[in-house]
């Protein structure tokens, strides 16, 4: 009974796109309280509030302070259930959720509240602590979710960006020293005072605070400047490729189980599939808009990953969902269309042009023999069109 329960508790926790009614409110929950959270801890920092806000601001902490705590004690519980491992020994699943980045997340978000009540901690660092709270966005946010995976994909290079800056900081602020520290003792009077200098320098931002006054420093000034934006630019470009990356593997990823789900290719082995995935392009179609018109050219075959369709044939409109495909009759038998097809959701399509499609043919019999196979039983089964007419 308590594992049922255990289970059930972890299934309202574990964040997904989509999921039950409960999940998807314990989510929005969870979120909200987050909300409240942060804004209690940015508004209560405004001097002369009124009294009566400052109670309100204070019952969001208390509130953010009880719903957190019961929510790190509920993780903990469920945690064996995230991993096999967990299952077996519970202690060791336990003790990865607790050591884990998000964890630790979750247990400074309470734990310095009730420190607090034991020993004076000032203020303006408890507020800091608080605003940890956004970062438990992470679970909800695909976006947040991609940006720590690319640092972590590219945490070798962006380090030996890093690596190399610091470097050229040290050697820049040397040469600085030797330029201009009898011209300003004060500013440049020794390597880690002239850091400043090169740190705001190499990083373009200028404060004006500190600048060279000799020629010779001024020279050398304009070059660490120029390195610094071809410095600076290497982390850039690091990260935007990372990006394009991770955003493409995702998307391959997507794409590839898609494919594997229809049971055209249901035969295929991951290197063929492989193979049509990058064929394939993504389209998003509003609801009520006409993907094919009668009459048109066939010049692709469509897959729906989401959403559903109504083809307009005889005798009656026939309607095909998520991992249905149409538009190969017509690409088969090298006519145009000659039904309509319209959205009734928004879909999300995988479009095989016409060109890719007969190569595919051509370097797969099998699957030609299948898309034949399973386009006469269409139009038998079916009923999209008689043997005497054309098809989509």
């Amino acid at each position: 009974m308590g594992e049922s329960a255990r289970l059930r508790l972890y299934r309202a926790l574990a964040w997904r796109d989509s999921g039950t009614l409960g999940r998807r409110a314990t989510s929005s929950f969870l979120v909200v309280t987050i909300a409240i959270a942060v804004c209690s801890v940015i508004f209560g920092t405004l001097p002369n509030l009124p009294q009566i806000w400052q109670r309100v601001l204070a019952g969001g902490r208390h509130f953010s302070l009880i719903v957190f705590t019961l929510e790190y004690l509920a993780r903990i519980w469920v945690a064996p259930e995230a991993t096999p491992v967990g299952l077996d020994r519970p202690w060791r699943g336990r003790w990865r959720y607790m050591i884990s980045f998000i964890g630790l997340v979750d247990l400074l978000t309470v734990l310095p509240r009730y420190a607090a009540l034991a020993t004076p901690i000032n203020q303006d660092v408890l507020y800091v602590i608080q605003l940890l709270a956004i970062l438990k966005l992470i679970r909800y946010s695909r976006a947040l979710v991609l940006v720590a995976t690319v640092f972590r994909n590219e945490a070798r290079a962006l380090m030996a960006s890093l690596m190399v800056m610091g470097v050229l900081m040290i050697l820049v602020s040397g040469v600085m020293y030797g330029i201009e520290r009898h011209a300003q003792p004060k500013a440049f009077g020794s390597i880690p005072s002239a850091m400043w200098w090169s740190i705001i320098t190499m990083t373009t931002v200028g404060y004006g605070d500190v600048i060279p006054i000799t020629p010779i420093g001024r020279v050398f000034g304009g070059l660490v400047m120029v390195l610094g934006i071809i410095m600076f630019a290497l982390p850039a470009g690091i990260l935007a490729t990372g990006f394009a990356t991770e955003i493409r593997r995702r998307d391959f990823v997507v794409t590839w189980r898609t494919v594997a789900g229809v049971p055209l290719f249901a035969r295929l082995d991951a290197t063929q599939i492989a193979e049509i995935s990058r064929l394939l392009r993504t389209q998003v179609v509003p609801a009520h808009q006409v993907v094919v018109r009668r009459g048109g050219p066939a010049d692709a075959m469509f897959f729906i990953m989401s959403g559903e369709v109504e083809v307009d044939v005889s005798p009656e409109p026939v309607r095909l969902s998520k991992g249905q495909y149409f538009g190969e009759i017509a690409l088969l038998r090298d006519t145009r269309r000659s039904a309509t097809v319209v959205t009734l959701s928004e879909c999300q399509l995988l479009i095989l042009a016409s060109s890719d499609f007969r190569s595919l043919m051509q370097r797969l019999p099998d699957l030609r023999a299948a898309v034949v196979r399973e386009a006469e039983l269409r139009m038998k089964g079916s009923h999209y069109a008689s043997p005497s007419e054309d098809n989509i």
